[in-house]
């Protein structure tokens, strides 16, 4: 069995894939940004050796922010990722990199296949675009694993935010005109992790998200439900109500055939998934 070496373990994700990487049995080499900057090359090639897995879950994930700093969130990633990739194809380690639904323009009206036509319409959308395309570049064995719309429901997520608002609000309006698939934080990193001990060569595009599609007001009018509370005090609206610095996809869904082809295990189906995020929370 590989050592995984997981960047970004701190986050909403690194943090679950540590809980599942070691519930698998895998050795753990878990570092954050300040134990590992991913956008010094010197300190990545210290860092990567031969026959280990790397799990990229660091990202500059600030989309609005993004618009106003571009030099840091390309630097995250897009040289960043390039550093791991690189590092990888030298010493032969593989890497499996998390990259997002912003890759694509949002307009489809069914689930992006992982060989769709790209086209971000944002700074973060196309940061992330650079780092895939300098994996592919780097010729590391690499599989490259977009998600969307992940949270874990007990932090500054889209379900935390629900779960708080409704013991703030009499009412709540959320868009009900962007459509995607809500991924458990838990669930993804089970699925990161599984693709760790798998044996591959090469590069791969997958996606990984929970299954089914929903607009964001569906979601919050779920939340409700689930903690026991009257969804009708969701209010449905338009995007136009929230203008943001950085537009976002109409349309998020990712479609999981690639991923079931490979063998991999299905991510069970959001709704499901959502009950067993606020269960725990």
């Amino acid at each position: 069995m590989t050592d995984i070496l997981l960047t970004g373990a701190h986050g909403q994700v690194g943090a679950q894939v540590v809980v599942a990487a070691r519930a698998a049995g895998f050795g753990l080499h878990a570092v954050g940004s300040a134990d590992l900057d991913i956008t010094d090359r010197s300190a990545v090639d210290d860092a990567v050796r031969r026959d280990w897995t790397v799990i990229n879950c660091a990202a500059y994930t600030a989309v609005d922010a993004a618009e106003s700093d571009e030099e840091t969130a390309r630097s995250v990633n897009e040289t960043g990722v390039r550093n791991l990739a690189q590092a990888c194809a030298r010493v032969g380690a593989r890497l499996v990199h998390v990259s997002t639904d912003y890759v694509f323009p949002g307009d489809a009206a069914e689930p992006y296949e992982v060989d769709a036509p790209t086209g971000p319409a944002s700074v973060y959308g196309r940061t992330k675009l650079a780092g895939e395309r300098a994996i592919l570049e780097s010729g590391a064995d690499a599989a490259i694993v977009r998600t969307a719309w992940v949270y874990t429901g007990g932090s500054g997520d889209f379900v935390a935010t629900m779960r708080r608002l409704e013991g703030e609000r009499d009412t709540v309006d959320v868009v009900d005109d962007q459509i995607g698939s809500p991924t458990y934080s838990v669930d993804l990193a089970a699925g990161l992790v599984e693709l760790a001990g798998r044996s591959f060569t090469g590069s791969s595009t997958l996606h990984a998200t929970n299954a089914g599609q929903v607009s964001w007001f569906e979601l919050a009018r779920a939340v409700f439900e689930e903690i026991g509370a009257d969804p009708e005090r969701v209010r449905p609206c338009s995007s136009a109500a929230f203008v943001r610095p950085a537009p976002r996809p109409a349309y998020s869904v990712l479609s999981a055939q690639a991923w079931a082809a490979a063998g991999l295990t299905p991510l069970r189906p959001w709704r499901e998934a959502l009950h067993a995020a606020l269960t725990l929370a």
